[in-house]
């Protein structure tokens, strides 16, 4: 997920605009949708950056965090270091040319817990409407304004690391699920810290656009899934 990303093509000789008008809309959508594949594109490796944790880098990739440790032989994977390179796809593993891929461990999936709201205000953009929530929702609100766990668990990534997030919390509420909280103006909790549910983590910021507004997240698994599907109605 990214920010106001948007990805520009440029044709031989310059002739963007002349060749843009002539486009059919099924032309366009269909290079919509190779750019959109483009994005998602992940590399075979990683290379580990100073304030970076194994969840951060799998929720940076829409992994799961236990198949991300499992690859890399790091156990629990609490501990990984500046520089560290790390395979971002499941080991081959066969005759050369005839390589067959090894799947991930198989994870027993918990329950999900009993959501909250992480905030008051309204959705300002929804899962999946545009390029800036293909991972989560917008929640319109005033900087400063209370930010609060979901659920109870405890935060395994607090800081600014994913310049796309801003200042990011993440917290795990069991194997299976993560919630994540973007562009936060102030961080209340470190890692490490176990929360309750509604408790005061942070304090709404404002998007690389200049909005006060939260971004959040539900993960399953690693994968982002619709917040809305899972969030009491209100």
């Amino acid at each position: 997920m990214a920010d106001d990303r948007f990805v520009v093509a440029r044709l031989p000789g310059g002739a963007v605009s002349s060749v843009a008008g002539r486009l059919t809309p099924l032309l366009i959508a269909l290079l919509l949708v190779s750019c959109s594949n483009a994005l998602r594109w992940t590399p075979e490796y990683h290379t580990v950056r100073k304030g970076e944790t194994l969840y951060s880098i799998a929720m940076s990739y829409d992994l799961d965090p236990r198949s991300l440790a499992s690859w890399n032989r790091l156990g629990d994977g609490t501990y990984i270091r500046k520089g560290q390179k790390l395979r971002l796809k499941p080991r081959s593993r066969g005759a050369p040319g005839k390589s067959t891929t090894r799947p991930a461990p198989v994870a027993k999936v918990e329950p999900a817990p009993r959501w909250n709201w992480p905030t008051k205000g309204s959705v300002a953009d929804k899962f999946g409407a545009s390029p800036k929530t293909q991972s989560g929702i917008r929640i319109a609100g005033s900087k400063g304004q209370p930010v609060k766990a979901v659920a109870a668990g405890e935060v395994v990534y607090a800081g600014g690391g994913l310049p796309s997030y801003g200042q990011l919390l993440i917290i795990k509420h069991n194997e299976t699920w993560l919630s994540a909280y973007g562009f936060n103006s102030r961080l209340r909790v470190t890692e490490g810290a176990k929360v309750s549910a509604g408790q005061h983590i942070a304090d709404m910021g404002k998007t690389r656009a200049g909005a006060s507004q939260l971004h959040f997240e539900i993960r399953r698994s690693g994968q982002p899934v619709d917040p809305l599907r899972y969030l009491p109605r209100r």
